[in-house]
């Protein structure tokens, strides 16, 4: 019989359990165990079937069952220690507290608020508006950002769809599936205003076109993730979907989301800050140059209060750190600037409408390339940010070359990029069987504050031994379900996948790959030779099995092909036992792929990583790392922990791919599967737990998220606290640093150096370790001694005269006039010198900020 329609049966929470709600509402639950297994005690199953997802779960739990565990006083204990632990977690010191000091300096508060934009936050699944690294790195940088107690609110947008799942058809090739997010199941609640309704922010679009955007909160610890919507009633139809997929649609709908998240965001904050008793930010830290029109939104506000554009853009770019997590061009948006001219839709007098007294063309000036029509985010975010960083030391260095055109006269090294190499959370990564590996040798400390794991090295080969093998038993497990249900997708018969109950082998080595499908990753080198990966994936003595996962952006077809050949091999009656493609690649499935893998292979195109972080999580499970020197690993590879695959030195890219894929089937043959298989006469891994002490030991401390917070927090949210406390403390500063660099750009021209001795030299020869001395003239065309920073430059010349890694020594002046340095040559060789003269100010973070520099 045919329904007429359905209704939802949902049980109601009795009051003495009320405190459960707090707990799923705060997403803390999601690295802390001991809140997992209050929600399994009350009810595993419902746990289960609701997706893991507390808030989903509640209303699932019979009502029988919850009146059982409101008078159980045993479960209402744990309930109470749980919520009493959180409360101690939210309201304590941590070490931001205890690092800052209590009184600011130059008008920086005690405590300075940090805003960190991101264009999506993987957290959790049960908050589904992430796709990859990108959003994974966020979500570990708030969970560790509040396990520091660092002052920092997020914004991001909620997708009404967020990313897609993904299945195969039965030719291999990837789908794409789209579930609605529904907000009563999602670990979100509305901002309230004052009078009680859900605050919203408004933009005023091309055609005085209102759009309203809501604001959301999740709780992610002590961290306000706000997050905005414009599914909203009030709002067009055109206008609801502008946050409706993650990385959907085409540059107009890419430029109203990042609109909405530069722009909304801000007055989100404002509002968000008003509301509440959170301080408004000094810091505004952009993940990725999505969020650039943040800044463009602050300079509009500073220019309705009274500065000048360029009075706006020095105060602005005090606060603002950008992170850049692109080696590649392409990997940066772009768009025409007559897009951009429409969106900020000028007035007769040339300011927009979209942001208030923001002239339109000065704006767009901040990130058109250079001779171009073409507006890069990447551009804006280095011109609207005094600070900014890759996300590894390679990277920042790649970083340095990609965008030096942005700082006319300074060579490579000296392009004000910095790095900070990225992190993992370590409680969200660490399985359960290794965490307790942890606990008895360090105690049940948060070692992630430490930068000491060497009680680790006291792990017994069997105690390391036992916790591999469940967790690789664990990863086989749920590779046989992930095959058998895409199998199902694809079409196929259950009668006829018997066969898939029986892939893989607990007892087998196991390698991992799983990333973002994309060319330069190279998801199918290991098929460079498809007869060899068969062997070493078949040795009847030393076998091999791979488990692999991994989505491809919808839009690129070149990733999907590649995804699709790794199926089709992975389908081949003689080998799918022993190879697996696991679809639908989410944060649950990561949890247990990482851990479960004894390697993690990484073969990106050096050096077109940025950094990576899934092998970073392998490495807290005690899996080993296998990779090209690239991203992370480039700083931290050694042969005791790992294994590096070397990079072949070659223009034709066919020729690199076959030479490097050559070294991988070398060192996997010869070196790490031997090594795997050895075992003493009691059948224990001495050489591999060896390995795998040295990696948790050395490499593990350097890899947790709360590292890399803590570098954010030291090395570049403190000094622009500093930098922008500095504006608000002297009203005047913004004007007189203006004038200044207005009379500096004027006068440069006549700048000049001229006269250059070096004396202490015997002809062209000066003895090792003799001193010198090196004066020239410098013509400061009216500039004070303090606006110049006059510097030798002495290094090892290359074949066009050009001084490579050139030492700067500081020049002063002396009483006849000349600037003047004594210093000493150690090293024998040939070397060049010159002497330069840069701009220098308070203000300035780096001498390449403004782009201006004279030599002799």
């Amino acid at each position: 019989m045919k329904s007429i329609s359905t209704i939802t049966v949902a049980s109601d929470l009795p009051a003495a359990l009320e405190p459960l709600r707090e707990l799923a509402y705060n997403l803390r639950w999601t690295w802390r165990r001991q809140t997992v297994e209050l929600f399994k005690l009350l009810d595993a199953k419902a746990f289960a079937d609701s997706g893991q997802n507390p808030i989903a779960m509640l209303p699932l739990v019979s009502a029988g069952r919850l009146a059982e565990a409101a008078r159980d006083e045993s479960f209402l204990a744990r309930m109470r220690a749980e919520v009493g632990d959180l409360h101690t977690y939210l309201d304590s010191d941590r070490w931001f507290q205890r690092t800052v000091p209590d009184t600011g300096t130059a008008g920086v508060a005690s405590t300075p608020a940090i805003a960190y934009f991101s264009m999506e936050f993987g957290i959790s699944p049960t908050l589904p508006i992430y796709s990859g690294g990108l959003g994974i790195l966020a979500g570990d940088h708030l969970k560790s950002a509040s396990d520091l107690g660092v002052p920092l609110v997020a914004i991001g947008l909620l997708y009404q769809w967020g990313y897609f799942s993904q299945s195969l058809d039965r030719e291999g090739w990837q789908q794409e599936n789209y579930k609605h997010n529904d907000t009563e199941k999602l670990p979100v609640e509305p901002v309230l205003g004052a009078d009680g309704e859900q605050l919203t922010v408004s933009l005023t679009l091309p055609g005085q076109r209102e759009v309203a955007v809501a604001i959301w909160c999740a709780q992610v610890g002590r961290i306000p993730l706000l997050l905005l919507d414009t599914d909203l009633e009030v709002n067009d139809a055109e206008a609801r979907e502008i946050t409706d997929r993650l990385y959907g649609g085409d540059h107009e709908h890419r430029i109203l989301q990042e609109i909405v998240l530069g722009i909304g965001g801000v007055r989100a904050v404002a509002a968000y800050s008003e509301a509440t008793s959170f301080p408004a930010p000094q810091v505004f830290h952009l993940n990725e140059g999505h969020a650039g029109f943040s800044g463009l939104e602050r300079v509009g506000q500073l220019m309705a209060r009274g500065a000048s554009f360029a009075e706006a853009v020095a105060e602005v770019r005090a606060g603002t750190v950008f992170t850049t997590h692109t080696p590649v061009p392409a990997g940066i948006d772009r768009f025409g600037a007559e897009q951009l001219r429409q969106y900020l839709d000028a007035d007769a007098s040339g300011t927009s409408r979209l942001i208030p007294s923001l002239p339109v063309e000065a704006a767009l000036a901040l990130g058109i390339e250079n001779g171009t029509d073409i507006f890069n985010m990447a551009h804006l975010g280095f011109r609207i940010a005094q600070r900014s960083n890759g996300v590894a030391k390679l990277h920042g260095a790649v970083s340095r070359g990609m965008f030096q055109e942005l700082y006319p006269g300074f060579d490579v090294p000296e392009v004000p990029i910095g790095s900070v190499t990225n992190g993992v959370h370590r409680r969200t990564w660490t399985s359960d069987a290794m965490d307790d590996l942890y606990k008895k040798a360090m105690g049940d400390v948060d070692i992630s504050s430490m930068s000491d794991w060497s009680a680790l090295a006291s792990l017994t080969d069997h105690d390391l031994g036992e916790a591999r093998a469940a967790l690789r038993a664990d990863l086989v497990t749920m590779a046989r379900a992930h095959v058998k249900e895409s199998w199902l997708r694809r079409g196929a018969d259950e009668a006829e996948l018997a066969w898939t109950d029986h892939i893989l082998d607990p007892e087998v080595l196991t390698i991992g790959f799983a990333r973002r499908v994309s060319t330069y990753k190279r998801l199918t080198l290991m098929l460079q030779d498809p007869e060899r990966l068969k062997r070493i994936l078949l040795d009847p003595d030393r076998p091999v099995q791979i488990v692999i996962a991994g989505k491809s952006h919808p839009a690129d077809l070149p990733g999907k092909e590649f995804l699709q050949q790794m199926v089709r091999f992975a389908d081949q009656h003689g080998v799918r036992h022993r190879i697996a493609f696991l679809p639908d690649y989410d944060i649950r499935m990561a949890e247990v792929l990482i851990a479960g893998s004894d390697v993690w292979l990484n073969n990106p195109i050096r050096p077109e990583e940025a950094s990576g972080t899934s092998g970073m999580k392998a490495v807290l499970n005690g899996g080993l790392t296998f990779s090209i020197s690239d991203g992370w690993w480039d700083e931290m590879k050694d042969d005791e922990f790992g294994w590096t695959i070397p990079t072949a030195q070659v223009d034709d890219l066919a020729e690199r791919d076959r030479t490097e894929a050559e070294a991988l089937y070398e060192i996997l043959e010869n070196s790490i599967v031997p090594l795997f298989y050895e075992r003493d006469a009691r059948g224990l891994q001495r050489g591999w737990m060896t390995k795998v002490r040295s990696s948790l030991v050395k490499v593990g401390p350097q890899i947790v998220a709360a590292r890399m917070v803590r570098d954010y927090v030291t090395d570049l949210y403190l000094p622009a606290a500093r930098a922008a406390g500095a504006f608000s403390a002297d009203p005047a500063l913004a004007g007189e640093f203006t004038s200044w660099k207005t009379q500096v750009s004027e006068v440069w021209p006549k700048v000049s150096v001229t006269d250059v001795r070096l004396d202490g030299a015997r002809g062209d020869t000066v003895p090792s370790g003799a001193e010198v001395t090196l004066s020239a003239d410098v013509q400061q065309a009216g500039l004070r001694d303090a606006d110049v920073l006059v510097e030798a430059v002495i290094g090892p010349v290359d074949a066009d005269g050009e001084i490579t890694d050139g030492q700067l020594i500081p020049l002063h002046r002396a009483e006849d006039g000349r600037w003047v340095a004594r210093f000493a040559l150690a090293n024998p060789g040939t070397v060049g010198y010159t002497v330069r003269v840069t701009p220098q100010h308070p203000v300035l973070a780096s001498r390449a900020e403004l782009g201006l520099v004279t030599t002799a």
